[in-house]
Parts: C-alpha cells; structure tokens; sequence
C-alpha cells in the first residue's frame, strides 16, 4: 500500500481544487489544460492525461520524476509536461505550474500577439511589464526550447497557437496569474475595439517594477539585500533577513491586492 505524507493529502486536494476551478471558469475543454505542483526529491504532482479538469479529484493524480516518467498513480503524464519540467529546472523558487486556454488570452495567443504593452498599474506589480508570446512549437523537446529563454524574466507567457503557461511560488499565485492574464487580455481586446491601448507612461514603469520587488514578487527568488516583510507562500529560510507576510488560504484576495496597491503608492510617492 502506498504510503503518502499528510502534507502532500492536503496538496492534492489543492490541486484537483485548481483544476476543477479552471473548468469551472471555461478556460479549458475536452482534455486540455494541465496542473503541476513541485514535491521533494525531484518529484511533481500532476494531473493525467486524458482527463477532463472537472473530472479531477485527489486520487486520481500522478506524480512524475524529473525525466517527466511516471513514478505513482494510474494515470499517464500530460504531453506538455516537459514546459512544466522546463520552468521547475530553471526558476528554483517556483513550486506550481499551470496551463490552461482562457478565450481572451489564447485569442491573443492565436493572432500572435504579445500583452507587451502595460496599461494597468497593478499589474506591472503582479506580473511584471510584459507578458510575452512564444513562438509555436510542438509538444515536446521542441516546446521545451522555446519556452526556455522566457522563463526567468517573467511569471506567465502565452504559447503562440495555444494558449497560456503561469507559474509560482504556490497553486494558488500560479492559478490567479492565470486568471490575471486572462483578465488583462479582455480588457485590452475591449480597448482595441474602442480604439486602441493607451499604454502607462513609460516614467511610471521603474518605480512599479521597484514596488513589485517590495511586494516580494521578485523574478529568481533574490534575496533582497534590506531586511522587509514579503507576500510569500512559505517560511523565510533560517538566517535570512526576510520576515514573511503569510496570507491564510482561505483568506480574502484583497489583503495581498491592498499590500500591492500601499507599495505602488509608495514606490511612487518616493519617485
């Protein structure tokens, strides 16, 4: 009989959660879209192939090794699992990946266009000024590579003829960057109906990126060189000069958005 760890118990429930929410909102159908969560030991939680989100449950995961090869459950791994494997290798700090086709997004994703216009405050602070598109590429070796140059820079991408990647420090900041890019690609479709996007001023960017940083949405887990409290998803390491801002799962979405906007006013009161 297999034996799982109570942490892990409640991590699965999270990440059926996630996915089933996915379905939910109609930002995936049929089989499509993927959810990964980083274990121990160079193992990943995922949900299998072949699966549509709203089936999804706890017992029904798989977890998989580095290689992407199955290691327990009944389900196979996901074609795509390789942009999932890809993000882990080279962002130390992310924990959580996700996939999924918003309309908004992917139609973006489809005409080949980039968000690469900031246009809205908080979101430079949650995602950075850029959410980039990558070039098409099959599922496999090859979508590997092309993901690989975007990874560092940025939190979430749109998959050229496909749809969107975000990953995180948790589930839970993996899944809402998802649902921030989808957000964003609405209403900048909206706006180029009505004419087109009036981007931020390009004054405003430094002094938001710098409150993104404060925020503790810092690309690469850096570590800041003051002693501050951050918005993180888990305990500051032993000796660090980190004190963390630790918000309850089931907390309200605005206390983190209020810290954002106090470190965008700020940020720019100090301009």
């Amino acid at each position: 009989m297999q034996f799982i760890a109570m942490a892990e118990i409640s991590e699965r429930a999270h990440l059926a959660e996630v996915a089933v929410r996915l379905h939910q909102n109609g930002w995936v159908a049929n089989h499509d879209g993927n959810v990964s969560l980083r274990l121990a030991s160079g193992r990943y939680l995922a949900t299998p192939t072949a699966t549509s989100k709203a089936a999804v449950r706890a017992d029904n995961l798989i977890v998989v090794d580095d290689s992407g090869a199955r290691v327990s459950g009944s389900g196979k791994p996901f074609s795509e699992i390789n942009l999932h494997l890809t993000v882990y290798r080279l962002r130390a700090d992310v924990r959580a990946v996700v996939h999924a086709h918003p309309r908004a997004a992917t139609a973006f994703a489809v005409a080949g266009l980039a968000l690469d216009r900031p246009f809205i405050a908080e979101a430079v602070v949650s995602l950075g000024p850029s959410i980039p598109l990558v070039p098409f590429a099959l599922p496999g070796a090859a979508a590997a590579e092309a993901i690989a140059p975007f990874v560092r820079e940025h939190d979430a991408v749109l998959l050229g003829n496909h749809g969107v990647l975000t990953w995180g420090a948790d589930l839970e900041q993996a899944y809402l960057r998802m649902e921030l890019v989808e957000h964003l690609a609405a209403i900048a479709s909206l706006a180029r109906g009505l004419g087109d996007i009036r981007p931020l001023p390009a004054s405003a960017l430094a002094p938001l990126i710098e409150a993104r940083r404060k925020a503790g949405f810092v690309v690469g887990a850096a570590a800041p060189a003051l002693a501050q409290t951050v918005v993180a998803c888990a305990p500051a390491p032993l000796g660090s000069n980190v004190t963390v801002y630790e918000r309850p799962r089931n907390a309200a979405k605005h206390d983190v958005t209020a810290i954002i906007r106090e470190e965008i006013a700020r940020a720019l009161a100090e301009k």
